[in-house]
């Protein structure tokens, strides 16, 4: 007998329970490492998730928030909503992706600063996407070619705009809502 097989046998169940919980533990730092490094700067990304948890105890949770900003049609479900980054020319934005029956939709968890065209003026406002199921011609799913542990997720709207999504907590649950929310648009 080997001493690999030796040591198997003597393994008890408590010492595979330790085990089993420190890969999920060392699993959830992991994604929680991932998510926060694609922000710009680590205090600007935690007040961030600080006023992102306490907008969704003041309104009663995420499915309020997006009723709120999003409006909601009758019969239809908020899914899942997941805390990730939308990736634009300028750099990732911060925020919550919302997967209903009727529709997918992104807000920003921190208002962007835009110009006025018309009076040149700064003013501060969340950074929204809104796609009705229907209008999604595709959605592929995709890792970084230089760390694969990086996923994103890709919308591609009927009028070719393209839209990234990465930085998921838990990205395998989002892409599988996703698909389902599109499923029940056919």
């Amino acid at each position: 007998m080997n001493s690999s097989s030796s040591a198997k046998e003597s393994t008890t169940p408590n010492m595979e329970h330790k085990k089993a919980t420190h890969r999920k533990n060392r699993s959830f730092a992991f994604r929680v490492h991932e998510h926060v490094k694609l922000g710009h700067k680590l205090s600007e990304t935690l007040k961030g998730k600080l006023s992102l948890g306490a907008r969704i105890i003041q309104e009663g949770g995420r499915r309020n928030i997006f009723k709120n900003i999003f409006g909601m049609e009758e019969g239809e479900k908020v899914l899942k909503a997941s805390q990730c980054y939308l990736y634009t020319t300028v750099g990732p934005i911060a925020g919550v992706l919302y997967i209903s029956t009727k529709k997918v939709a992104f807000c920003s968890e921190r208002p962007i600063t835009v110009s006025s065209a018309t009076t040149g003026e700064s003013h501060k406002v969340p950074y929204k996407v809104l796609i009705p199921n229907g209008k999604i011609k595709e959605v592929n799913e995709g890792h970084d070619v230089d760390q694969k542990e990086q996923k994103y997720i890709e919308i591609v709207s009927q009028e070719d705009s393209e839209f990234w999504f990465m930085g998921f907590f838990r990205y395998e649950k989002a892409f599988r809502n996703l698909q389902k929310a599109i499923s029940m648009s056919i």
